[in-house]
């Protein structure tokens, strides 16, 4: 980082009422635009540099990709560094801080920097409902950040450490932020969950329906604090069952299209399930034989949002294939709709987190 933006951070920082020691503790530099050609940024004070001087343009700024750099106004420039003391608009959504235009391999990369407490307040909205109990709330504070801080510490030194998608964490800027979102991160300052002394990756889903997952079955890999428990309390919170009608021929686009060989798909079916009641493999019978499928493949060729699960069944009927299923996520961790139901039921966040994070302890410091 230059020394320029660092003193335009500390800067922002220190007008919000944050000391210099409170205002670089962690910082957390977050993927919001990946390959578009075009963007628009809009704001009042901003500051505008391309890294290193000060530009000089009118707002709003129009930002193309042109051959190895940008252009801001028609102006050629390098990179684009902007900053304000409120909010600056991306495409007409606000964020804090500190935003970075830079050339990328296709189109645009726009990365915002800014303090990892503001990141949660932006993302409580995004992730959950701050009308939720302030408990659940609480505890989803806990797994943002010890998630964010897990994965700035695994990709320490790149462009950025975390996406804005459910890649990562969803993240829509200051726009979502409100006052019990805010209330919920300020009362957890700093907390991140901890396994062995080091903080966890703390995965987490929308509803488990009934029970969570262990990583095993999702990503091949035992983790002491991902291992499957009872959930009880999720079932009645949300609409849990989903349908999904396809044409076969539609299913055997897009596993071909995920490298399965499915040529002349006849049939699916669902061959065995594990201790959590989700289903461990998709048999697809083709014209050349029986290919086998696992079924986290299933759902990711065919869309989580299609598949909202893997807790599923699969029934067919001529050319279509029906697939009724229950829960949304991978399962693995929190259920979000969960922690709802036990914080309705007076569970604190502590008692909520160690539940579904076997073993873990709640640290503060950011772990350290």
């Amino acid at each position: 980082m230059s020394c320029f933006r660092t003193l335009i951070i500390l800067i922002i920082c220190l007008a919000a009422g944050g000391s210099a020691a409170a205002m670089r503790p962690e910082m957390v530099r977050v993927a919001l635009i990946k390959g578009a050609e075009t963007l628009r940024i809009d704001g009042d004070g901003v500051l505008l540099t391309d890294g290193r001087e000060p530009l000089r343009v009118e707002m709003p700024l129009e930002v193309r990709r042109s051959g190895n750099g940008l252009t801001v106004n028609g102006r050629p420039v390098s990179r684009l560094v902007a900053s304000a003391f409120s909010r600056i608009s991306v495409n007409g959504k606000g964020y804090r801080a500190l935003i970075e235009v830079t050339p990328a391999d296709r189109g645009l990369l726009v990365v915002n920097e800014l303090p990892l407490e503001e990141y949660l307040v932006g993302l409580i909205n995004c992730e959950i409902s701050s009308a939720w109990p302030i408990e659940s709330i609480k505890a989803q504070a806990v797994i943002a950040r010890s998630y964010a801080v897990y994965q700035m510490q695994a990709r320490r030194g790149q462009n950025y450490q975390l996406e804005s998608s459910v890649m990562d964490q969803v993240y829509e800027g200051a726009d979502v932020e409100d006052s019990r979102a805010a209330y919920g991160v300020r009362e957890t300052a700093g907390e991140v969950l901890t396994y062995n002394g080091k903080t966890i990756q703390a995965f987490y889903h929308s509803n488990c329906a009934g029970h969570t997952e262990n990583s095993r079955n999702v990503w091949g890999l035992a983790i002491p604090y991902l291992q499957g428990v009872s959930c009880r309390y999720c079932g009645e919170s949300n609409p849990i069952r989903w349908e999904l009608n396809l044409p076969l021929r539609k299913v055997e686009s897009s596993l071909k299209a995920a490298g399965f060989q499915v040529a002349g798909l006849r049939e699916l079916r669902v061959r065995g399930r594990n201790a959590s009641g989700r289903v461990q493999d998709v048999v697809a019978e083709c014209s050349r034989g029986s290919v086998v499928i696992p079924a986290v493949a299933f759902r990711k060729a065919l869309g989580y949002g299609a598949v909202k699960s893997t807790n599923f069944e699969l029934r067919g009927q001529r050319d279509d294939l029906q697939v009724v299923g229950a829960g949304s996520g991978h399962g693995v961790g929190l259920c979000q709709w969960g922690a709802k139901g036990r914080a309705n039921e007076g569970f604190d966040y502590r008692e909520i987190l160690t539940y579904y994070y076997p073993g873990v302890k709640l640290s503060g410091g950011y772990g350290r």
